[in-house]
This record gives C-alpha cells, structure tokens and sequence, in this order.
C-alpha cells in the first residue's frame, strides 16, 4: 500500500465510496437550509432586503482571499481530513453568533466566520474524492450528485417544517449539522495525507506553490472561464422566481422547475461521468457555456412555460458538466502539491468573488430591466466560451505535439 492511502474499509467496514457519499451528505444537509433559508432567517432578525444582500455577499466577495489562505493553512497538516474538522467546528461556532444578537454589523461578522468556514471544506473534500476516484476506479459524481440528494432532502424537511417552527429553527439547523459534519469528517474521510511522504511542508513553501499556480496562464484561464459560466447562474438564482410569478406562474409549479434543475444535474453526476472521461474536461467546460449562452438568451424573452422545462434541463450542462469539467481540469494543471489551494481558487472565484459581483449587480440590472437583465449573464456565459474554446484548443494542440513526438 503507497503511502498517503489506506484499506477501502479501513477501520470503518464500508468502503470508501459509501463513506465519502456519507459525508458529502452531511455537508449538503447544512447548504440545503443555509442557502435557501437564511434570507428568512435574517428576515425575522429584523434585517431589510439591502442588509440581507450585504450580509450574504461579504463571504463570497472576501472568498477570493480567504479561500486560498485557508487551504494554505489546511495543507500545513499531516492528514487532509484534520482541518476539515476544525473547520467544520469553526463554522458550526460562527454560525452559533447569528443566534446571539440582531445588530447588523454583529450578523455580518457570524454569517462571514460560519460562511467562510463552511465553504472551504468543500474544495478540500474535493482534492480527496477526486484522487480516490481515480485510483480505486469510482465515479467522483456519485459521491457530488449524493450531497446534492441530501441538499433536496434538508431544503424540503425545512421548508416543513417552517409550518409549524418559527424561523429560528433554521440557524439552529445549520449549527446542528456542521457539528456531525465534523463527526463524519472524523469517521468517514479517509486518512489521506497532504503530502505522500508525510513530512509537513514550511509555510513558506505552500505560499510559494500558491504563487506559481498564479503565475501560470493556462490555469489563471481555466479559472476565469470557470468562474464566467458559473457567475452567469447569478441572475437565476436571485430573480427567475420573481419574474415566473410575474408570469402568472404559480408557486408549486416554481418549486417544480427549480426541482427539474437539480434533479438533471443529480442525474448528470450519477450517469453522465463515463462521459466526461471519454470527451475530457476542455470539451465539457464549452458545452456547458455554450448550454449556459442559450438557456440565459432565452429566458431573457419569457419563454412559455412548456419551453421552461427543456430549458432547465439545460442545468445539467450549465452548471454540472461545467463544475466537474473545472474540477477535472484544475487537478490536471495544478501539482499534486498545490491541489487544495488550486481547487480553493476555483471555489472562490465560480462560487465566491464572480457569483458575488454578479449576484449585486443582478439588482440593478432587474430593476432596470426586468427579464432582460438575464442578457448581461448571457454575456458572460459568452466571455466564458470564448475561455473553454481556447482552452481546448490549447488541449488539442499539446496533444497533437505529443503525438509528433
């Protein structure tokens, strides 16, 4: 056995597979309420509409520091797993603080500790799967495409028990699970170790991978490009149901559109893989912008709602296939040794800063706009093609040199 991996059921009785699907599970359990709930939550702390949208934008507009400062700080561990429970501590704590008071500045700095927290562990997880996938021959989507089952799961149970709860129950939720995320980490990661040889790099050192992987053009575009196509669901997010009610759409059959979304892209992960490994990751990253160009251009023109539902099928392309392909093609251009913050760095630019501006300029752009506005998102989902193509064609021609060779 190569050191830096352990016995599939080492310790556990399950194999590796089920265990990482366990704990991508427990993750989703606390974005499934986190994300879709919090505004209510800030809502009933008296917090306006402006103070939501800041409080919510902060973490994802520092991410771009923080999140590979964090992932620098997380390879200065022997074993992988070890700051994703701390971490995963550290936010079930700041999470904690939203509980405590109802100042907005004291909100903004709870929301941004647990937030920031939160979300690193995610691209640290992911190193982990995506090594494991690729040596013990599983597919990476089944551990994903399992959290986001259970995100479906805790955003329904929720939204239950909403009914009968008040709106505090939602951070005592999220607080509950980042302390069994912390457990799973504890039991069901495996004891992967940062470096194969085990020795602890210097501070210095893991500073420095950081700073090559900055200076390396070919990776600086496939995070951009990443980031472009992932932005450009900003809009969506914030504004689809609001303008599909203006629509005369009702209620139920918004959440029956909105399930459609992450039912394909759950699909996508657990049957599409296969796929992506025959096509690669440069050919999957412009399907999903070129997918992303066409399903924002056409809900730009409120499409009726028979044409909604081919369209947010689409989510398997724009959002899955484009975040796998990322994934994929951070791991090939970043050194084993730099592989947490090179997956950091595209966290925190598709998830964080990119989604962050888009996010705040999305207002503006509704209220000057209306469905319009989804054009400007078009536009970067555009930007983010034009990325992809070059990235594959860069992909083709080292390919081509290889082969003369």
């Amino acid at each position: 056995m190569t050191a830096g991996a352990d016995n599939t059921t080492e310790g556990r009785g399950l194999p590796t597979l089920v265990r990482l699907c366990l704990f991508y599970a427990s993750l989703f359990l606390v974005s499934g309420v986190s994300l879709p709930y919090a505004g209510t939550f800030l809502r009933d702390r008296g917090m306006s509409g402006g103070a939501i949208g800041l409080i919510l934008a902060v973490p994802l507009l520092l991410k771009p520091f923080t999140g590979p400062a964090l992932a620098v700080w997380a390879d200065g561990f022997k074993l992988r797993r070890t700051p994703m429970i701390l971490l995963l501590i550290g936010a079930g704590l700041g999470y904690a603080g939203l509980l405590a008071g109802h100042n907005l500045l004291w909100l903004v700095l709870a929301w941004f500790v647990g937030q920031t927290l939160m979300s690193t562990v995610s691209p640290l997880i992911d190193v982990i799967t995506l090594r494991r996938a690729r040596v013990e021959g599983f597919n990476y989507g089944l551990a994903r495409g399992t959290g986001s089952s259970a995100f479906i799961a805790a955003n329904l149970l929720m939204g239950a028990i909403l009914t009968f709860a008040a709106p505090t129950i939602i951070a005592l939720w999220i607080v509950a699970t980042c302390f069994i995320g912390a457990l799973a980490a504890a039991w069901m990661v495996p004891p992967e170790r940062v470096h194969a040889e085990g020795a602890k790099p210097g501070r210095a050192e893991r500073w420095k991978g950081l700073g090559d992987l900055m200076r390396n053009r070919t990776f600086v575009l496939a995070v951009v490009t990443a980031g472009l196509i992932q932005g450009a669901h900003a809009f969506y997010y914030g504004f689809s149901a609001i303008l599909w009610r203006k629509q005369g759409i009702s209620e139920p059959m918004i959440g029956v559109l909105w399930g459609v979304g992450v039912a394909v892209e759950v699909g996508f992960m657990f049957f599409l893989e296969p796929l992506r490994r025959r096509w690669g990751p440069e050919r999957f990253l412009v399907l999903g912008a070129l997918a992303a160009v066409v399903r924002w251009t056409a809900y730009a023109f409120q499409p009726p709602l028979w044409a909604l539902f081919p369209l947010q099928a689409l989510h398997a392309l724009t959002f899955a296939a484009s975040f796998l392909a990322s994934l994929r093609l951070i791991e090939k251009l970043a050194p084993p040794s730099a592989a947490s913050p090179a997956q950091a760095i595209n966290s925190a630019l598709s998830s964080g800063f990119t989604l962050g501006i888009a996010t705040l300029a999305s207002g503006p752009l509704f209220d000057a706009f209306g469905p319009f506005g989804y054009l400007a998102t078009a536009g970067m989902a555009g930007l983010g093609l034009i990325g992809a193509i070059v990235l594959a064609r860069q992909s083709r021609s080292l390919s081509n040199d290889r082969l003369r060779f």
